[in-house]
C-alpha cells in the first residue's frame, strides 16, 4: 500500500515539503517507483502529542483493559499518536502489541504518601526514604520517565490545611539522582511554590503544572531550561476544586483559587521567559480523553503564540521525546487537515485522516 501525501508537509519549524509517501508502515520522502494507491491531501503534521496523559485511569482509579482501549482510540481520533503516560495505575503495556493503538511512553505509577493524593491513583510510601528505591522500581515499569508527586493538601494541618511538599530535599536529590543513573528522566506534579525550590536543585526534568511559580522561580525554570507542562484544561478546575474545599480548608481553597484566577497570565509569564511550554491534556481521572484541541485553544488564549502551539502539539515534542516525526523511514504517523493550523489553532479539532503505522485509522 502506497499513499501520497500531497501539500503542504510539515518537517519542523524550518523545513516543510510538498510531499510525500507511506510506503507499508513507513515515510519516505523519494518517490516511489509506482503510482500511489491512494492520495491525502491538505496540510501533514507529524502525529500529534499529549505530554500529559493517563491512559487506564479514572477518576476512582484504574479501569480495565476494554475502557483503557477506549481513552487510547478517543486520542488517537482526535491526532494523538504519541502519549507520555504521566502515570497510571494499570499496567497497559499490552497496548504495545496494538498497530491501531497509539505509541505510549509510560511513566509507571505516580509517587506519593499516603493521604498525600488523589485515593487509587498513586504508589503511596509509608516512609518518605523509600523514594530513591522506588524510583528505579518504577523505571523498569516505564519507558523511560517516572513521576513524582511533590506537594499536596496536607489535611492534618485542620483549618490550616494547604499545599505542602511531600518530600526532603536531599529525598528528592537521590531520587532523582536515582532515576537518572537508571537512564530515566524524572517529571513531578507541583502546584505550590513551597515545592519548586527542591525539584530544580535536585535536577528534575519536567515540570507539570507549576501553577504557583513566582517569578523568581520562573526565571530559574528558564534558566535551568526544564519545561513545563501547562495543562490549562486542569487548571481550569481549580475555581471548583476550591469551592468544594472551602469550609474545611479555607487556605487551601483561597490559593487554589487565586492560581485559577491567574491561570492564563502564569502560561504567558513561562513562555515569555523563555520555557517551552509542552501541551498535556491531564486526560484520565476526570478529564475526558481525546481533547487536544481544547488544551492547544486555551494555550493561544493564555498568549502562546499558535504556530508554537501547534509545534509543542507536534514536531518539537516529538523531538525532546526522542521520537521522529516526518523524516525517511520513520513511523508513518500523522495527521491531514484541510486548513493550516499554524494559522488557526481551531483546525486542530478537525482532522480530515489519521493515519497511524501507515494505516488510515480516521
Amino acid at each position: 500500500m502506497i499513499t501520497h501525501l500531497r501539500g503542504t508537509v510539515v518537517v519542523d519549524d524550518d523545513h516543510e515539503v510538498g510531499q510525500a509517501w507511506v510506503v507499508g508502515d513507513r515515510l519516505t520522502l523519494e518517490r516511489p517507483g509506482r503510482a500511489p494507491d491512494a492520495v491525502l491531501e491538505g496540510w501533514v503534521l507529524p502525529g500529534l502529542v499529549d505530554v500529559h496523559c493517563h491512559v487506564g485511569l479514572a477518576s476512582d482509579g484504574p479501569v480495565d483493559d476494554a475502557t483503557a482501549q477506549a481513552q487510547a482510540r478517543a486520542d488517537r481520533d482526535a491526532g494523538v499518536l504519541l502519549v507520555r503516560d504521566a502515570g497510571s495505575p494499570a499496567d497497559t503495556r499490552w497496548m504495545d502489541a496494538r498497530a491501531d493503538l497509539p505509541r505510549l511512553l509510560r511513566a509507571g505509577r505516580h509517587l506519593a504518601r499516603p493521604r498525600r493524593y488523589l485515593r487509587h491513583y498513586g504508589r503511596e510510601l509509608t516512609d518518605p526514604a523509600q523514594l530513591p528505591q522506588a524510583v528505579r522500581e518504577e523505571v523498569a515499569r516505564g519507558d523511560g520517565w517516572v513521576k513524582l508527586v511533590a506537594d499536596w493538601i496536607d489535611r492534618d494541618l485542620g483549618p490550616d490545611g494547604d499545599l505542602r511538599p511531600l518530600w526532603s530535599d536531599a529525598v528528592l536529590a537521590d531520587a532523582v539522582a536515582a532515576a537518572h543513573d537508571a537512564g530515566a528522566r524524572v517529571t513531578a506534579h507541583t502546584f505550590s511554590h513551597e515545592a519548586l525550590d527542591g525539584l530544580l536543585d535536585a535536577g528534575v526534568d519536567g515540570l507539570e503544572h507549576a501553577t504557583g511559580a513566582t517569578p523568581e522561580q520562573v526565571e530559574r525554570i528558564a534558566a535551568a531550561g526544564v519545561p513545563v507542562t501547562a495543562t490549562l484544561l486542569q487548571v481550569g478546575q481549580f475555581a471548583a476544586i476550591a469551592a468544594q474545599g472551602e469550609a474545611r480548608y479555607p487556605r487551601f481553597a483561597a490559593r487554589m483559587r487565586a492560581m485559577h484566577a491567574r491561570r492564563y497570565q502564569h502560561v504567558r509569564d513561562l513562555h515569555d521567559a523563555g520555557v517551552r511550554v509542552l501541551l498535556g491534556t491531564d486526560a484520565g481521572g476526570t478529564i475526558a480523553h481525546g481533547r487536544v484541541a481544547d488544551e492547544a485553544a486555551e494555550m493561544v488564549r493564555a498568549g502562546i503564540p499558535t504556530h508554537d502551539v501547534v509545534a509543542a502539539a507536534s514536531w518539537r515534542t516529538r523531538a525532546w521525546l526522542g521520537v521522529p516525526g516526518v523524516t525517511e523511514g520513520a513511523s508513518a504517523d500523522v495527521v491531514v487537515y484541510d486548513e493550516d493550523p499554524r494559522a488557526d489553532v481551531r483546525a486542530l479539532a478537525r482532522p480530515t485522516a489519521v493515519v497511524l503505522r501507515g494505516a488510515r485509522v480516521r
